[in-house]
């Protein structure tokens, strides 16, 4: 743990409980120096003295206040200690609220607060007491310089003095386009807004802050170790140009997208797939005859034809009478067909008779 950055005492009524202060957060981001991308060496910022020009060390600096053009009043921690040493060195608890009153927004920075020699009783009771009635403690306390709002709040075992954003500093909502606080007047749905709520308790689970962590910053660092791997630390990699994008509509299915989130099948696929389900099995397919040949010995492989309707009377008996004159005019072709063949072969008969006779003259 870093050492106490503030030392006093939290204060409420005629209670005095002593306290020291100690971060409750620590930055965890990625510490990227300044390079100069000519020959990569880091870039140093000067403290410097406007008038000369001359770097200034950390021991000669101290803190003033601009009263005029160029004219400052000097003040030093002692100084500022003293213009009022009872805020500078106590956390004043000024009431007590209900937590859920004080919205998020209001939440600024934490810091832990541990009690001081001889306050562990008295912390313990303040501890306990918070926690009893449910509510936290606005108190107001001097940090450095600037004095804030704060709220004492009972975490597990510690007392966090979380400080709080005054509400001028809190920006107005005017200006900004939110929606109808009704849903009726900001075309929610009924449907939509169930299944939002379905999906919500779906996800909703424990608080288990362990399974949450930076994966930025994780895969930075995992780039940065392939970098080195493939020595390329001096490689600078140029952005690729923008591929151009299709224009997005405006308009959001978000059935569909809570369908979808849920795990269940798009409005539209789904009425597709209850159509399908009503359509009436297709019928098997012939047996293959001899006189098919090999043609018809896939069509087991193939897909079953379609069901078709169920023709009408009219086109029954349209049907039937071309099957009628098909099969006359077949019988009459095949009729004359015979004639002819018979006749052909009587033709023959006499000239086959005729021939050994010329073939025996001939020798």
């Amino acid at each position: 743990m870093a050492r106490s950055m503030w030392k006093g005492a939290i204060s409420f009524g005629l209670v005095h409980i002593p306290v020291e202060m100690y971060p409750a957060a620590s930055d965890q981001g990625l510490d990227l120096s300044m390079l100069d991308r000519r020959d990569f060496a880091p870039i140093g910022f000067k403290r410097y003295n406007k008038a000369t020009g001359k770097e200034v060390s950390w021991d000669d600096i101290v803190k003033g206040y601009e009263y005029s053009d160029g004219e400052y009043v000097v003040l030093s921690d002692e100084d500022l200690r003293r213009a009022n040493p009872e805020a500078t060195q106590t956390i004043d608890i000024i009431a007590f609220v209900n937590a859920e009153q004080v919205p998020l927004i209001y939440y600024e920075q934490p810091y832990y607060l541990a009690p001081g020699k001889g306050g562990d009783k008295v912390y313990a009771l303040l501890r306990e007491t918070l926690r009893d009635v449910g509510k936290i403690g606005i108190a107001n306390v001097v940090i450095r310089v600037k004095q804030h709002l704060a709220a004492l709040v009972c975490v597990g075992d510690t007392i966090v003095l979380n400080t709080l954003r005054y509400p001028d500093e809190i920006r107005p909502t005017d200006e900004l386009k939110i929606p109808a606080a009704d849903a009726k007047a900001a075309q929610v749905t009924e449907k939509e807004l169930q299944m939002a709520k379905a999906l919500v308790e779906g996800m909703s689970e424990k608080w288990k802050p362990q399974q949450y962590h930076d994966t930025y910053r994780e895969d930075v660092m995992a780039l940065i170790k392939k970098k080195i791997a493939a020595n390329q630390t001096k490689t600078l990699t140029e952005p690729e140009p923008e591929e151009e994008k299709p224009a997005k509509s405006n308009v959001i299915d978000l059935v569909s997208l809570l369908q979808a989130s849920l795990g269940k099948k798009p409005a539209k696929a789904a009425a597709t797939d209850d159509d399908d389900d009503d359509e009436p099995p297709p019928r098997k397919s012939r047996k293959p005859s001899k006189d098919d040949g090999d043609t018809d010995k896939d069509t087991g492989n193939r897909p079953p034809p379609r069901a078709r309707k169920a023709p009408s009377h009219a086109a029954t008996h349209a049907s039937a009478k071309r099957t009628t004159a098909a099969k006359s005019a077949a019988t009459k072709t095949a009729t004359k067909t015979a004639a002819k063949k018979t006749a052909a072969r009587a033709a023959a008969k006499p000239a086959a008779k005729a021939a050994p006779v010329r073939r025996r003259k001939a020798a």
